[in-house]
């Protein structure tokens, strides 16, 4: 009887279970917690219902190693790479290399795509280059003489000078970044006997159960609660390449665990506002992104700041903000709208919020000033000023949040604009 094409990859010879081992570590350095338990239910499952019709055989072993809905892209984009692609070590190749903006555009990896091509091709070698790209020895000779260590060149590294591997890294080091966040003290309060606030109700009642005798004064103390994260991300063309790895690193902030955060919610905007909050709450980036990606239709387009944010002020201010939120604003502040209407929208948005920072790119330049309109109808209105071009700067933003009376470059500029002396280096913003 003739195989199925879905299983061409099958061998002959009776090493099936063998395969699901594979395909199984596979699955683990992909992200799915597998185990010796489950490889086994799985052959046992692939005993039981055969492997003559795919669609069974795809059922069987998703019911044994997937059990997270989040799980199921993964496991399927790992499945079709393994299973069923008679090509996939040449796919899963490609999709490991720097992909390069061309006339030519190559395929987009789907969502997990990239990741389970990582996990299949785990000590493989990469395709070699072309004779005509090689030098004539076929060896390249540097002076690692006050070179960085790995971990601190990729720190300071700029986002939009990152090689893919680089750019996998980064996300990976940017989903451990812990968001701090200081509670607020309520004026409602709750029983406490090392409270600092006198309970005189609770005291009165406990005389009444011992006659009247007043033996000591019952306390309160204020309950604390968490605030909501609001970011608002630009996704215009200048922005694009930020956007993507900031937008990674709001999606660790929207899943992580005991953070302390009430919400997180998430807005794009360029030429419109976009409310991504729902998509970032699924556990995987990929699939996340991707489907942020479609929402979000301006991407790479215009910006419109002061049109967005009165978008936002109208019809999300009341709904996220009533908690005392904190902030983040994430642009480079160049809007060809009217400047006025941006700080009218800022101010507002500023007595929304509890606490409101600007993350500006544009500050990895020493001598970025503030020249365009956009900035200088944005600055007044901010509490802290800071950058996110690499993930040192993330970093910095972790301590600033911690740290309510930090304003980072917000003094040194704002001092700057007042004057209207000019640095020694003026940037072309």
């Amino acid at each position: 009887m003739a195989r199925p094409a879905g299983l061409a990859l099958i061998p002959e010879d009776g090493k099936l279970a063998a395969n699901i081992v594979h395909f199984a570590r596979a699955l683990r350095k992909a992200g799915l917690p597998v185990g010796p338990g489950r490889v086994v239910d799985a052959v046992r499952a692939v005993e039981a219902a055969g492997f003559t019709d795919k669609g069974d055989f795809y059922h069987a072993l998703q019911a044994c190693f997937v059990s997270r809905p989040e799980q199921r892209e993964t496991f399927a984009q790992v499945f079709r790479l393994f299973w069923r692609d008679p090509a996939f070590m040449e796919h899963m190749m490609s999709l490991m290399l720097p992909l390069l903006r061309g006339v030519a555009e190559p395929h987009a990896p789907a969502a997990a795509e990239r990741r389970a091509a990582e996990a299949l091709t785990d000590g493989a070698e990469p395709p070699a280059l072309p004779e005509q790209e090689r030098d004539d020895e076929g060896k390249v000779e540097f002076d690692a003489t006050l070179t960085f260590s790995a971990d601190q060149r990729l720190r300071s590294l700029d986002f939009e000078q990152m090689s893919a591997a680089e750019i996998a890294a980064a996300n990976r080091a940017m989903a451990r970044l812990d968001l701090p966040v200081q509670p607020i003290a309520s004026r409602r309060t709750r029983t406490d006997p090392s409270g600092q606030v006198a309970d005189w109700r609770g005291t009165m009642r406990a005389a009444l159960r011992s006659g009247g005798d007043v033996r000591a004064l019952a306390m309160r103390a204020r309950r604390t609660r968490w605030p909501n994260l609001v970011a608002l991300c630009d996704i215009s063309g200048s922005m694009s390449s930020y956007s993507r790895m900031l937008l990674h690193f709001l999606h660790a902030a929207a899943n992580a665990r005991g953070a302390g955060w009430a919400q997180v919610h998430a807005f794009t905007f360029g030429t419109e506002l976009t409310n991504i909050t729902r998509h970032l709450r699924q556990r995987d980036v990929d699939a996340a992104l991707a489907a942020a990606g479609r929402e979000a239709r301006d991407w790479e387009g215009g910006t419109r700041i002061g049109a967005c944010l009165h978008a936002f002020n109208r019809d999300w201010s009341r709904r996220v903000l009533g908690q005392g939120a904190v902030v983040l604003l994430i642009t480079d502040g160049l809007d060809r709208d009217d400047p006025g209407r941006l700080a009218a929208e800022m101010e507002r948005l500023r007595l929304s919020a509890r606490r409101l920072i600007w993350l500006n790119p544009l500050l990895r330049w020493d001598g970025f000033a503030p020249k365009a309109q956009g900035v200088r109808a944005i600055l007044p209105h901010v509490d802290s000023f800071r950058a996110c071009h690499n993930l040192a700067s993330l970093e910095e933003l972790v301590v600033a949040l911690s740290r309510p009376e930090d304003v980072g470059e917000r003094a040194r500029l704002m001092q700057l604009a007042d004057s209207g002396r000019k640095p020694a280096m003026i940037s072309e913003v």
